[in-house]
């Protein structure tokens, strides 16, 4: 499933149109983004919790040259399933 048929779905179940779902799908998408870039989490009960973990600086080697490199520090986002999500994804 992509975002387009996503949209649809939710469009279909929910009653609102094409656009109307667009939007809200955007608005929640912007709203998780935002609050990682904010260095929060977003803990969605049942589904599972989006949260930020920190990469710290490495070395690491080219593949092509064996040359080694420096891997700048990063944040990741990570996403950790709910306990109902995973029962779901097994049944």
């Amino acid at each position: 499933m992509n975002k387009n048929d996503l949209i649809s779905k939710v469009a279909d179940d929910t009653g609102l149109t094409k656009i109307d779902a667009a939007k809200a799908i955007e608005s929640v998408l912007d709203t998780i983004t935002g609050q990682l870039a904010s260095g929060g989490d977003v803990r969605l009960i049942g589904f599972g919790t989006f949260h930020v973990t920190r990469r710290n600086a490495s070395t690491g080697r080219n593949p092509q040259t064996g040359a080694p490199l420096q891997i700048p520090a990063s944040n990741q986002p990570k996403f950790k399933a709910g306990k109902a999500l995973k029962e779901a994804a097994n049944k």
